[in-house]
């Protein structure tokens, strides 16, 4: 089919709030064809994707069948013919290239894990080793080259660039006012990482430490944590200052207010990285090559294996810091 006669292109994106922020270059991509886009994530993407130019939003809630009836709907509500749409997965699992196929879009993504049988365009993964923004770029490239649409840059850029809203930093700005932490140095803390990787906790052990050598600098520390995680983050940082939860989008902007974000290998150290904040991430059991921060504004201390001491990112912290 000639690529004028393509009327919507539809782009399920990962389930993880680090993934999608790492997928922007590819929303970029995608959003520089010119055709209507339709957004298909999880429901908490929906605030912090606002500002991204797209045709409509379609909440996913990780059940097939469900899934699959609010796509469908969705294109027959806005008179979308199957055979004008396009579609690409990209996580690798069976349930999103099927969520597409039983809506009737035919769909691009990796060739993984039987997942041919339901993608119309199977992609096969690069040979080399590749950071995650730099696979699903490649992946999203790919796609829009089978289609012959616009497929350049060949590289996604140096910064993730999530455009957020007025209401994003007014939310951010509220927040800081009513803590009495407007125009004021802070260090954001994010003591806290969701699951395990190959059985083994995401989360640095020397919060308490940092947060107290800070604050005997005189810097203030605060941390911002989801309601789930507000317990943990307590434990590991008992006196930092513990800030009211916000929507992804305005804790973007938080990110960027801060002096400083200190992280580990997260959804934070990506929705930092997304936002352009200054940021120092701290790794122990994940690769810096492969879900680093992908930002020209972050710093990356420890490796896969070997968390760094907590001396070391007390002293790079403060060479990142302004004086107090």
């Amino acid at each position: 089919m000639p690529s004028s006669e393509i009327s919507c292109l539809y782009v399920r994106l990962p389930n993880w709030v680090g993934d999608v922020c790492m997928s922007l270059p590819s929303l970029s991509l995608l959003g520089s064809t010119g055709f209507p886009l339709v957004v298909c994530a999880r429901p908490w993407a929906r605030d912090l994707l606002e500002g991204v130019a797209k045709h409509d939003f379609i909440p996913m809630r990780g059940r097939v069948q469900d899934d699959r009836r609010t796509v469908r709907e969705h294109r027959r509500t806005w008179g979308m013919n199957a055979a004008h749409v396009r579609g690409l997965a990209l996580p690798d699992s069976l349930s999103s290239a099927a969520v597409f196929r039983l809506a009737g879009v035919p769909s691009a993504g990796y060739r993984d894990d039987g997942r041919s049988l339901l993608l119309r365009w199977p992609i096969a993964k690069p040979a080399e080793r590749l950071h995650a923004v730099q696979s699903w770029y490649y992946l999203t490239r790919s796609a829009l080259q089978r289609w012959g649409l616009p497929a350049d840059p060949e590289q996604p850029g140096p910064a993730l660039n999530l455009p957020m809203t007025p209401a994003h930093y007014a939310a951010a700005d509220n927040l800081l006012r009513e803590s009495g932490l407007a125009n004021q140095v802070f260090v954001l803390i994010a003591p806290t990482a969701t699951g395990l990787h190959k059985g083994k906790v995401k989360v640095w052990p020397g919060f308490d430490v940092l947060t107290r050598s800070l604050q005997s600098r005189g810097y203030t520390v605060v941390m911002c944590p989801p309601p789930a995680e507000i317990d943990e983050a307590r434990r590991n940082a008992p006196t930092a200052r513990l800030l009211p939860a916000v929507s992804l989008g305005a804790f973007a902007a938080l990110t960027a207010r801060a002096a400083l974000v200190v992280c580990n290998d997260s959804g934070v150290s990506h929705v930092a990285a997304a936002a352009n904040a200054r940021q120092l991430t701290l790794f122990g059991v994940t690769d810096p090559n492969r879900t680093g921060p992908w930002s020209a504004h972050a710093v990356c201390v420890g490796s896969d294996g070997n968390w760094p001491a907590a001396n070391v990112v007390e002293r790079k912290a403060c060479s990142l810091l302004p004086s107090v």
